[in-house]
């Protein structure tokens, strides 16, 4: 392993540092204490009214605020999501199932061990959520999950590729932790998991080609039949690498030699 200069390790961080900002930087465009991300104009009663009236049909939620609200345990497969506001709000082991979120507001929501297998999270903003033991098998996410937890989240056969030709619609788990979750199979393409913890997670299979690993800890990962062609390892942690012999196009990332490999 070559040993890059302190100069050339200040820049990356630099750099990481820049576009974290650029992100937190649109935000300070937006209020977050304006009710629209603080306050519910529903109760929890009135969405079980509402799904339990609906029957067969679908629940359109579509925009509402519905900031802080508990909706743990509650089967919400048949609501429409999208442009909701859930800023805060607890899903824990809730089913959202197939359901749209695209462009929702979720921030330090909790999803803890809820289901979210084939949902859409299309520009969802779910920095700093709680994501643990959640199932988002099958999904289609292009997601800003930065600094969210996600330990033993399962994304297997999820397709989180760029939507469209904007470089900012990509999935994003910039400082996420993401430790013993599984990508198995997933469509990861150009991806962003600067500085995340990706200890131990299973990538066997996946498209990692192009995605941003710099400065991510992927120490006991499963990287069997994983393509990291183009992918950028820039002081990523590869060490103790399940799989490795089967790794696909790995000669072919971007900076291996300033990555930490054993």
């Amino acid at each position: 392993m070559k040993v890059r200069s302190k100069n050339t390790l200040a820049l990356a961080l630099a750099c990481a540092s820049l576009a974290a900002a650029n992100a937190q930087d649109r935000l300070q465009y937006i209020d977050l204490n304006a009710e629209q991300f603080t306050k519910s104009e529903m109760t929890r009663a009135e969405i079980e009214a509402a799904i339990a009236a609906a029957g067969a049909g679908r629940v359109d939620l579509f925009g509402k605020r519905l900031n802080g609200l508990d909706l743990s345990g509650l089967d919400l497969s048949k609501t429409i999501l999208q442009s909701t506001y859930l800023n805060g709000t607890n899903f824990a082991g809730a089913n959202l199932d197939g359901v749209a979120l695209d462009r929702a507001w979720a921030l330090k929501a909790n999803f803890e061990n809820a289901t979210l297998k084939g949902a859409s999270l299309i520009e969802t903003q779910m920095m700093d959520a709680k994501l643990d033991g959640a199932d988002l098998s099958g999904a289609r996410i292009v997601a800003n999950m930065s600094r969210a937890s996600l330990v033993k989240a399962r994304f297997d056969g999820a397709n989180l590729a760029r939507h469209g030709r904007m470089q900012a619609h990509r999935a994003t788990f910039t400082s996420a932790k993401l430790d013993g979750s599984s990508f198995k199979g997933a469509r990861a393409p150009r991806a962003v998991f600067e500085f995340a913890s990706l200890r131990e997670v299973d990538f066997s299979g996946a498209d990692l080609s192009g995605c941003a690993f710099a400065g991510a800890d992927l120490t006991g990962a499963n990287v069997a039949g994983a393509n990291f062609a183009d992918a950028d390892v820039d002081s990523a942690k590869l060490l103790a690498l399940h799989g490795r012999d089967a790794i696909v196009n790995l000669e072919k990332a971007r900076n291996l030699e300033h990555a930490q490999r054993d």
